[in-house]
């Protein structure tokens, strides 16, 4: 299946590209979602009239997650949760805990923005998180695990 992407996605392409994807990836995820239209003349040409708008709204959004970044960058969060005499947790500290987290310091935080690559925490410490802002603007903060008294 061929397609024109109306916005950058990882791992594909840039505005604008025509890029070949499986069909399911295209009629379940870039279409719905609004990131691609199907390459026919008809929406290659749609495309072609709608450019300069479409790369405008593509910079706002960027604009919009970098100051989003300088906001977030640096930040550090403290996570109390119950943990055994070894520093393991009686259960983990996910996505939502450290989205909260950084909500009641202030700063919102979506849960599918903060990237956990070797899954939950379940040992106290202090760790160092990215949170995926844009497909171009990653931010890091710091998450402090600390056992409950």
């Amino acid at each position: 299946m061929e397609v024109i992407l109306l916005e950058k996605v990882d791992n594909l392409g840039d505005l604008g590209d025509k890029v070949k994807v499986s069909p399911g990836y295209g009629r379940n995820y870039l279409l719905p979602q609004g990131k691609a239209k199907p390459a026919t003349p008809e929406n290659v040409k749609y495309f072609e009239e709608r450019r300069a708008e479409l790369e405008r709204q593509a910079a706002d959004v960027l604009a919009a997650a970098e100051a989003r970044k300088s906001q977030i960058d640096g930040l550090s969060v403290i996570i109390k949760a119950k943990a055994g005499d070894e520093g393991k947790l009686f259960g983990s500290v996910g996505t939502s805990d450290i989205a909260d987290a950084a909500a009641a310091t202030g700063v919102e935080l979506e849960r599918q923005e903060v990237r956990l690559p070797e899954g939950p925490l379940r040992v106290v410490g202090s760790y160092d998180i990215a949170v995926h802002l844009h497909t171009d603007v990653d931010a890091v903060i710091t998450v402090v695990v600390e056992a409950e008294e």
